[in-house]
């Protein structure tokens, strides 16, 4: 095996997950097979907490097999666990990993049985590229290794270790804790990933200077159940008192890492936006005024058949008090329509209180049935065209509160972290502080148009 590719479905820990394997298969010599050439080895690193994600990870699976009629294809990521029987029927030199652990393992053993007479590979490079030159030269993985007619001889361990850097984009994500027991009655994520666990903090302070030696400026700190971090529970009543503040003690140090000009949470609930976190954000102008808080529904009737950790009470709180605490902040959601039972009365409520909130984006998914949760099973289900209406009209409030958040920036001066760069237009595209995008010109800026860049414009 020489060349790889890489198709990647989900969410930022997916995505995090995906660098780490490029990674890994860069260390065992293997490069990232050029656009419109077939690759020796492809994996699929799949998502399945919707039907519509586990679709389109079908999908990605009989393109790679057509794409790359001679490939080795690794199945791996949430869908194997989640729909084990599936997997059992997929033709072809596929090999499917249904557990993470083994990722790395399966992955080496299928490079060393494909490569007979391995000849010695140095995996040790201390080749560095910036981010702007990681992007342009290699979409998925880099440095870029040399071709060599010669297989690598695996030398180590295989692991998926920390990232030194992050392709493909400007922005990197850097997963701190992984796993959930919390079990919405939705979610079958608790299913697939239910060993909660944390990366130690000296490991990640090690890879935070590692990617913005790389060149990134912004770091996206993310979880499957990302404040729990430091926790083996994501059950908060179960956390012992010494223990409840290791989440923001473990951002702090972060937000102090040299040369490190933002970052950003991915997902956090109103439980996790303490007091002590906000002094965080305050003492760091580092750290985003950005919040994502997942609200799901704004009735407490249906709060509770979700089995959220929340009520609509302590969340309209946690929205109050952070707007107390930071300049004009972006507080962005996630709103499931159509969950079991929901009704008219439900979704008046749900609307009209992201209305009050005035979200500065809303996620909207329509419910999704998965098999084994409590809720695939509960009745009434909503009829797929009141889905459709209702999610039609969240998404139009959407539009109005992006552009009244949008609005009170303009005319200001905002920093903004450039991710594409169009040579042809002399244009470019990123996003300010509060997550909104904007677009620059050459004009626009005194400093040159580069990707992972930070410029400064106006808001118009």
């Amino acid at each position: 095996m020489k060349t790889f590719a890489i198709h990647t479905l989900g969410c930022k820990v997916n995505q995090y997950e995906s660098q780490q394997i490029g990674q890994l298969l860069a260390e065992f010599g293997l490069i990232f097979a050029p656009a419109g050439t077939c690759a020796d080895l492809v994996v699929i690193n799949t998502c399945c907490v919707t039907s519509i994600a586990s679709s389109k990870s079908r999908q990605s699976i009989r393109k790679a097999q057509k794409l790359h009629p001679s490939a080795a294809i690794v199945i791996a990521g949430c869908l194997p666990a989640g729909d084990a029987d599936e997997m059992s029927n997929i033709d072809g030199n596929v090999h499917v990993v249904a557990e993470k652990d083994d990722l790395a393992k399966s992955i080496e053993a299928l490079i060393t049985s494909s490569n007979a007479g391995l000849a010695a590979c140095d995996t040790k490079s201390d080749t560095t590229l910036t981010v702007s030159e990681n992007i342009n030269k290699n979409p998925q993985i880099g440095p870029n290794h040399s071709r060599t007619n010669s297989p690598p001889e695996i030398k180590h361990k295989a692991a998926l270790r920390p990232l030194k850097f992050y392709s493909g984009q400007s922005r990197a994500f850097l997963k701190v804790q992984d796993g959930c027991d919390g079990y919405c009655s939705y979610c079958i994520i608790p299913k697939i990933r239910k060993n909660v666990c944390n990366k130690n903090v000296k490991t990640i302070l090690e890879e935070t200077a590692n990617l913005v030696k790389a060149g990134h400026k912004e770091i996206v700190l993310t979880g499957i159940f990302l404040g729990a971090y430091g926790h083996d529970t994501v059950r908060r009543k179960k956390w012992p008192p010494e223990a409840k503040n290791a989440f923001t003690d473990m951002l702090e140090k972060v937000a102090a890492v040299e040369g490190l000009a933002r970052i950003r949470l991915s997902s956090l609930e109103p439980g996790d936006v303490t007091e002590k976190l906000l002094d965080v954000f305050c003492r760091h102008r580092n750290i985003m005024p950005h919040l994502h808080l997942p609200l799901q529904s704004g009735s407490q009737r249906i709060l509770k058949k979700m089995c959220r950790q929340y009520n609509i009470a302590e969340f309209l709180e946690t929205i109050e008090r952070v707007r107390t605490r930071l300049d004009r902040p972006a507080i962005t959601t996630d709103i499931i329509v159509g969950f079991p039972g929901e009704t008219d009365e439900d979704f008046q409520q749900t609307y009209d209180f992201a209305k009050k909130v005035a979200f500065s984006k809303i996620h909207v998914f329509s419910f999704s049935p998965r098999k084994n949760t409590p809720a695939a099973k509960m009745h009434p289900t909503v009829d797929p065209r009141t889905i459709k209406e209702r999610s039609k009209r969240l998404r139009n409030l959407d539009t109005r509160l992006q552009k009244k958040f949008r609005d009170q920036f303009i005319g200001q001066t905002v920093p903004v972290l450039i991710e594409k760069v169009d040579d042809n237009t002399q244009t470019a595209t990123g996003r300010c502080e509060r997550y909104f995008p904007l677009t620059l010109t050459a004009a626009d800026s005194e400093k040159p148009l580069e990707i992972a860049g930070i410029v400064e414009t106006t808001v118009v």
